[in-house]
């Protein structure tokens, strides 16, 4: 690694997740306006909008997004060989 090209003033951040209000610590160096206070410590916040607490990938809970029924389309071209099949 290059030396003086990495920073040196990382610290404890609050990132919280808005779509389920999860919030996490971990070291950063990212610059914040806002601050929360957990367990009477002030931390700076970083609002996201999805992590991995929320994100489907890692929730197991995906869902599927049928744009203009291409799934019904699909199933009702291919209904006959499935047929055939049993």
């Amino acid at each position: 690694m290059k030396s003086g090209i990495h920073p040196e003033s990382y610290r404890p951040v609050a990132f919280r997740d808005m779509s389920n209000g999860e919030t996490f610590i971990s070291r950063s160096t990212v610059n914040t306006r806002e601050t929360v206070e957990i367990d009477g410590v002030t931390y700076p916040l970083v609002k996201l909008e999805i992590s991995s607490s929320s994100h489907p990938f890692y929730t197991g809970k995906q869902k599927l997004v049928d744009s203009a029924g291409r799934v019904d389309k699909f199933m009702s071209r291919y209904a006959k060989h499935m047929e055939k099949k049993k």
